[in-house]
Order: C-alpha cells, then sequence, then structure tokens
C-alpha cells in the first residue's frame, strides 16, 4: 500500500511539472497555494484604554471593513507611553495584513520629537493606509472665569493674557499630548505666557475646569462637547483651519485671532498603518474600503456630530500629511521644552 501512495504521488507530481513546462504557468499543489488575503480575523490594534477617540473610530469602522473582506476586523487595546506601547506591537508585527495599527498624531506626529528614545521608527517602520478622520481640539475657558474677566473671543484672552503674563493657567491632558502642543503653539504665535498643569488625562483636566481651578484647555472637541453645551465651559475657537461641523458658530483661532495666529492649525489625527513590506495590494483595499465607509452617509453624520472630520486619502497622500505633521510638531515641541526619556 505504502508503494502504491507512492507511486501515485510521484505521478502527479510528475503530472504537473510537465503542465508547468508546457503552459509555462507554475502549476502548485492545492496545499502550497498561496491563501486569498483575508482567510482569518484582522486585528486592528488601538495604542490607549477603551472609551477615547482613537478607540471609537476604530470600533466605528470595523463592521464595514468586516463585511466588506468577510473577516472579522477586531480591535486589540494595548495602551501605555502615549501610543508607543501599541505602535511598538504592529511594528514588529508579521506584514501579511493581519495587523494594523489605528496610528495617531501623536504615535507618528508628535512622539518622534517629544521622547529620547523610542522603540520603533514611526517613518521606517510603517506604511499608511489612510487617513480616518481630524479631529479639532477647542479653546475653552471655564465659563465664569471667562465673564469675570471679559474675554468673550480670542482677542480678549491674548489681551488679558499679555496684561497679566502667568496670571491664567492652561490645563493638559499630559506633558507632550496633543491638548499640550496645541496650547504652547498658541503661545507661541501670540507671545503669551500661562503656567501649564498637566493633568493624567483630559477628563480630570476637564473636571478641574468645570470646577473653576483652571482657566483655558485646547481639548479634543468631543471631549468638552457636553460641558460647551451644558454652558459651563466656552468655546472660544477651535483650532482646526475650517469650522467644525458641530459648533459651525465657533471661529477656528487663526479667523478669531487675525494676523498674528494666520495658519493656525493644531488638529489632533487618527489613521490606519501597517508594518513596514506588507503588500501594496493589501494597503490598497483597505483604502479603498475605509474610503467607502466613510464617505456613506451615515458614517458621516455620526462622525460630524462627534465633531469628527472624515478623511479616506490615499496611501500616498496620508505619506506626505504624515511627513509634513513630523515637521511642525518637531518645532512646537522643541519650542516648548516638552521632553519624555
Amino acid at each position: 500500500m505504502t508503494s502504491l501512495i507512492r507511486r501515485r504521488t510521484l505521478t502527479s507530481t510528475a503530472a504537473l511539472t510537465a503542465l508547468a513546462l508546457a503552459t509555462g504557468v507554475a502549476v502548485l499543489p492545492k496545499a502550497h497555494a498561496q491563501a486569498a488575503w483575508p482567510n482569518k480575523p484582522v486585528r486592528i490594534v488601538v495604542p490607549f484604554a477603551p472609551g477615547g477617540t482613537t478607540d471609537i473610530l476604530a470600533r466605528a469602522l470595523v463592521p464595514d471593513l468586516s463585511a466588506a473582506f468577510g473577516q472579522q476586523f477586531v480591535v486589540d487595546n494595548r495602551a501605555g507611553a502615549g501610543g508607543n506601547v501599541g505602535a511598538d506591537i504592529v511594528a514588529k508585527a508579521p506584514a501579511d495584513g493581519y495587523t494594523l495599527l489605528m496610528g495617531t498624531v501623536g504615535t507618528h506626529g508628535i512622539n518622534r520629537a517629544l521622547y529620547a528614545r523610542l522603540p520603533f521608527d514611526p517613518i521606517k517602520d510603517f506604511v499608511p493606509i489612510t487617513l480616518v478622520a481630524a479631529v479639532p481640539n477647542v479653546m475653552v475657558m471655564n465659563a465664569d472665569k471667562a465673564k469675570a474677566l471679559g474675554i468673550a473671543n480670542v482677542q480678549d484672552f491674548i489681551r488679558v493674557a499679555k496684561a497679566s503674563p502667568g496670571k491664567l493657567n492652561m490645563a493638559s491632558s499630559g506633558n507632550g499630548t496633543s491638548i499640550h502642543l496645541a496650547g504652547e503653539l498658541f503661545k507661541s504665535m501670540t507671545g503669551t505666557f500661562m503656567v501649564h498643569l498637566p493633568y493624567r488625562g483630559s477628563g480630570p483636566a476637564l473636571m478641574d475646569m468645570v470646577a473653576g481651578n483652571a482657566d483655558v484647555m485646547f481639548d479634543n472637541l468631543p471631549s468638552s462637547m457636553a460641558q460647551i453645551k451644558a454652558g459651563k465651559l466656552t468655546a472660544l475657537a477651535v483650532t482646526s483651519a475650517t469650522r467644525s461641523g458641530a459648533l459651525p458658530e465657533v471661529p477656528t483661532i487663526e479667523q478669531a485671532g487675525g494676523p498674528t495666529l494666520k495658519g493656525y492649525e493644531a488638529s489632533s489625527w487618527f489613521g490606519l498603518l501597517a508594518p513596514a513590506g506588507t503588500p501594496p495590494d493589501i494597503v490598497n483595499r483597505i483604502q479603498q474600503e475605509v474610503a467607502k465607509s466613510l464617505a456613506s452617509p451615515a458614517m458621516k453624520e455620526r462622525l460630524l456630530a462627534q465633531g469628527a472630520i472624515p478623511g479616506g486619502i490615499t496611501p500616498a497622500e496620508f505619506v506626505r500629511h504624515i511627513d509634513a505633521e513630523h515637521t511642525k510638531w518637531a518645532q512646537v515641541v522643541k519650542a516648548s521644552g516638552a521632553k519624555v526619556d
């Protein structure tokens, strides 16, 4: 019996070889044929804890991607070190399309300049897929404090800050975060000074803002929205290049600040990336499906209501976006003096 099986195997192999020689096309036994991607679940690593904007955006995409590719896309939260823990996991993962990263302005725009050492290279170790969304920060003040100081707009704020340097303090979600650096960019362009109060997250910072212990904050818009609508925080301006559809009556900092703040833009952003070496066809297919999802009326409405601006740009455009962000935030980090060992 063993001899018979061996003869059949050799005959089958010989037949495949003969067919390959005759047609000029390599023919492999079915067991060795390359499986089409994806043939198992795809993991999206979110480098922050559940419940934040990064997590919300990743989970918003999962149903559409799972349906489009016929495989489950799952979110894997790997928080730590300003997003570096999760980013490092993806940087060192196989480049086979089964591990993706929901990167941010922090992991791929700020941290390279902020951290003395990174376990990965945000440029060389990743292939950008697409920008998922941009989220403006919003310059907010405690409503009672703003009224008491006669601050109704950005020009008023600059006037008060310049009249008494250090009188106003500036809360943030932590040293080197986009919320902190948005404020540092404002300070450097206006020549003002506010004492920086770093908190362990935007939640505690907002609590002190509402309590009147902190004066101003350049928070992510989705985080502050409820307090703005409740009248506990006054929104002076958004930090994006254009107004937010979620707060259309609130001007941009550039619009509100005049020539002094011309060119100011400090939005947070979130996008999908894959390990370097991931096949271009996989990268392009993911980008196309993400763009399709983000263009749907339901997704647009959902994101815009939260203050997020849908993306969907091509991989090449995302590469250029990340390069520009590195340059801009390196200058801001240097000017602020922020560093993390």
